[in-house]
């Protein structure tokens, strides 16, 4: 793992000595500045995770600081520090986004356990801003059918608002896709997009990953533990396959909904978190209501605005493009020169009925691109599921070609003009985002009219 890279500011020596004694031994690189032009300069001229900010510092103070980083993209958390802390210079602190707010003389384990806390939530911060520069919002929703484009068209009037939404749809539908794309169209893009995977944490541990817990809450409780909602604060919280949570955290959780309040598992001091929620399943939660595993209070309050997602098998004008789209960053991925798939693999997945959807096509391409031996797909290369699910196909093989032909076309034009738009034009990275050479690019826009896109 990366080491944590930390920042003191602060114009007395000593201080700075103690600080850095304490985190150079638990492994925790250090940095110093004396006073607050120093420490800006030093944020702005090498990487810095976490920065112990002094309050009081000759002529630029901390909280002048603060302000000053307050509104830069990529900034470290920062935790004040000061033996002459009151409430309102806290509150004002915490307003201005510090982290964090010590008193001196600092305890040390609460001194690690605060900047360890910080320096987690730092990069998860970062790799939320990477996500999104990888997954351009709405972009990444592809395809060219009715519901595609309807599904577009929600995404972006629920991004545009600070409505909770439930997305649901049977598994491998792209519902976390979906929930990046709300976050990436929303005010709170430049924050932090947490996910949790509910159905993958024990009942007894969900809590906790929850709202975080203090140091001795329970067995295995060795130090204070940031929660997901902390973690989320002034961004987004995904709460994936909600329908598995149990009957406690559902309460709490109606409660945090209700008054935006909780505790941590351990703890009685009442904390509150900016957070929009966003949840998912694939379970019909109205029967779960029915059947009393799942709260109609709290399933009135999630589904504030509900964003179905079609399966695939309800949208396979979708199927050429998205294989494509796979086809091009497999084929990048592996180094290899597939460009294309026949006529009879594409039938095959035209035919498919594909239970596992998105994720299951993405699967079956990455499949065929390791195997394939020429330029283009063909049918053996295909996973034998879908080899020998085909369905009902076509009993005239000329019109099947023709029609197969049309739409490999229509899905590449797509893709091309997808690129255009994404690079602003710019045809080179739009030929190089698509895995394809200048020349062969510059032959597809002749081909389908688009030299003046």
């Amino acid at each position: 793992m990366e080491r944590l890279h930390v920042l003191i500011v602060d114009d007395e020596q000593a201080v700075r000595d103690g600080i850095r004694m304490v985190l150079e031994y638990a492994g925790i690189s250090v940095d110093e500045a004396a006073s607050g032009e120093e420490g800006l300069e030093s944020i702005g001229r090498s990487r810095c995770d976490v920065v112990l900010l002094d309050l009081r510092l000759p002529k630029m103070g901390g909280l002048a600081v603060l302000e000053r980083l307050s509104v830069e993209e990529d900034r470290p958390q920062v935790i004040m520090i000061s033996a002459h802390a009151d409430l309102s210079t806290a509150v004002q602190a915490t307003r201005l986004g510090a982290f964090d707010f010590l008193e001196k003389p600092l305890d040390q384990d609460r001194l690690l356990v605060t900047v360890r806390n910080a320096g987690r939530q730092h990069r998860l911060m970062r790799e939320a801003r990477l996500l999104r520069r990888a997954r351009p919002g709405l972009d990444s929703i592809l395809g060219i059918s009715p519901v595609t484009h309807a599904l577009r068209q929600a995404v972006a009037l629920v991004a545009a608002t600070e409505s909770r939404a439930l997305i649901t749809g049977e598994s491998g539908t792209g519902k976390e896709l979906v929930a990046r794309a709300i976050h990436a169209g929303s005010a709170r893009a430049a924050e932090a997009f947490v996910e949790v995977n509910c159905a993958a944490l024990p009942a007894e541990l969900i809590e906790s990953e929850l709202f975080g817990h203090e140091k001795g809450a329970f067995t295995g409780a060795y130090e204070r533990r940031i929660g997901r909602f902390e973690q989320a604060q002034g961004g987004t919280l995904f709460l994936d396959e909600i329908g598995e949570i149990d009957a406690a955290t559902q309460v709490k959780l109606l409660r945090f909904l209700g008054e935006r309040t909780f505790e941590r598992v351990g703890s009685n001091k009442t904390l509150t978190a900016d957070v929009r929620l966003i949840a998912a399943t694939n379970r019909d939660l109205a029967e779960r209501v029915k059947a009393g595993g799942f709260r109609e209070d709290l399933f009135f309050r999630l589904r504030v605005v509900e964003i179905h997602l079609p399966a695939l098998r309800e949208r396979t004008g979708d199927i050429p493009l998205l294989a494509l789209s796979f086809l091009r960053e497999f084929a990048r991925e592996n180094g290899k020169p597939v460009n294309d798939f026949t006529a009879d693999a594409l039938e095959l997945l035209m035919n498919y009925s594909w239970p596992g959807n998105v994720r299951e096509l993405r699967a079956a391409i990455e499949h065929a691109v390791v195997l394939c031996r020429g330029e283009k797909i063909s049918a053996r290369d295909l996973p034998p599921s879908v080899r020998s699910g085909g369905g009902a196909g076509t009993t005239d093989p000329a019109r099947m070609l023709a029609r197969t032909d049309l739409t490999v076309k229509e899905a590449e034009k797509q893709l091309i003009i997808r690129a255009l738009k994404e690079t602003k034009g710019n045809r080179t990275l739009a030929a190089k985002k698509i895995g394809m050479s200048r020349r062969t690019f510059h032959r597809k826009l002749h081909t389908y009219h688009l030299e003046g896109f």
